[in-house]
């Protein structure tokens, strides 16, 4: 049976992964097990979000039915290690709400807490059809988020009537590269496959490559995106070959990879 499925197995490609740590080198060490070449090329990295101070606060204010949200698996692990530090725990009273399911699940490792997410798509929209969430006139809502993004939410739930508070509990900041230095390297390696997880990112990378790499070798690769908004803002930069996975993590991209 094993053999069988060893004799099914593509053919060896040479991929980017351009998501950050430490999910990219975990990507890139699964990609090499079932023998593909793969490297790790994080455009973004995390550091420690503005509000995070506030974030002890800001939870001991919450009561019983009040809503804690977290909009990113980054957002847990910044906002625990401050608890963590702090010797602080997860309160118990609001109910938990989390953007998709890798975020919930760390959610519930750090808090032991029930998390609430939506079961289709992770986006605000989908979220925001939670039963739990129509009738919140007069709740506390705390958001715990990266710099910015997610904007619906906090409105929806203002118009529902909720007070809505957000924490910063990390930022996304783009880390430096020689563009003709990496698209050098990476073409010399005989890279032909991008992954990319975010519009920043795709954006990013675009602009790093200078055009003379863009033309002959960028835009020639296939691109792995997570979204169609993400593969029609790939087309309108010039990828042609574009594939979407069922979501961002790291099980779906290796399935979309395979």
């Amino acid at each position: 049976h094993s053999r069988r499925r060893l004799c099914r197995r593509s053919p060896s490609m040479s991929i980017l992964v351009t998501r950050p740590l430490p999910q990219s080198e975990e990507l890139v060490s699964r990609l090499r097990a079932l023998g593909h070449v793969a490297w790790s090329f994080p455009l973004i990295e995390f550091t420690p979000g503005r509000e995070l101070p506030a974030l002890s606060g800001q939870l001991a204010a919450l009561s019983t039915g009040d809503l804690l949200f977290a909009l990113s698996q980054h957002a847990v692990e910044f906002a625990h290690a401050r608890l963590h530090q702090l010797g602080q725990r997860w309160p118990k009273a609001p109910g938990y709400f989390a953007i998709g399911r890798t975020t919930a699940l760390a959610l519930h490792t750090v808090s032991g807490q029930n998390i609430r997410y939506p079961l289709d798509r992770e986006i605000s929209e989908v979220l925001l059809q939670l039963p739990e969430l129509q009738n919140i006139a007069g709740k506390n809502a705390l958001i715990l988020r990266g710099n910015g993004g997610r904007e619906l939410l906090g409105e929806t739930l203002r118009e529902r009537g909720a007070d809505v508070t957000f924490c910063e509990c990390y930022q996304r900041s783009a880390k430096h590269y020689d563009g003709a230095e990496e698209a050098m390297r990476w073409q010399s390696r005989g890279v032909t496959t991008l992954v990319v997880t975010s519009g920043e990112m795709l954006q990013q990378l675009w602009a790093l490559i200078p055009q003379w790499y863009r033309e002959r070798w960028l835009l020639r690769c296939r691109i792995l995106v997570v979204s169609e908004r993400l593969a029609r803002q790939a087309r309108e930069l010039g990828w042609q070959d574009i594939q979407v996975a069922d979501s961002a993590d790291n099980d779906a991209l290796l399935r979309a990879l395979q």
